[in-house]
């Protein structure tokens, strides 16, 4: 167990200075994992720093006021609703992790690249296959 210890990585730039061999290593796969397990923690805080901030029952007399609020609380909603989704995608990332097809893409199979899950820790395509699926919607609708 010390070894493992030893090897964690704990930055990005000791991630980025892996060699291509290590693609996916243990300590890679640790890494992202605690990344995806941090970010669904902190979405999960702000899901309940919303709810508790919608329970805040304002009154308002002016109505300009109480639209504005009421606008605020929509975008808010929106908000969490995407980060919902969002906690969905960590949960399939982490899943993927556990299978062994974290950092490979669901459409080739060939490596997502570690810049691109550093900057999207939940993807699933390769940049090229996520450029080509977003031309076919493009042209095609959703």
């Amino acid at each position: 167990m010390k070894q493992a210890a030893s090897k964690m990585i704990e930055t990005e730039e000791q991630l980025l200075a892996q060699p291509e061999s290590q693609y996916m290593s243990a300590a890679q796969l640790d890494f992202f994992r605690r990344r995806l397990v941090a970010l669904e923690a902190e979405l999960r805080a702000n899901a309940g720093e919303t709810t508790e901030h919608l329970r805040e029952n304002v009154l308002v007399p002016d109505p300009a006021d109480r639209a504005t609020i009421e606008e605020e609380h929509a975008l808010e909603l929106r908000t969490r609703d995407r980060e919902r989704k969002l906690i969905k995608k960590v949960q399939q990332a982490l899943s993927s992790i556990d299978s062994g097809e974290y950092g490979y893409c669901d459409e080739t199979g060939e490596p997502i690249g570690l810049q691109r899950l550093l900057a999207r820790p939940t993807a699933n395509l390769s940049i090229e296959a996520q450029q080509r699926r977003e031309l076919r919607q493009k042209q095609f609708g959703d």
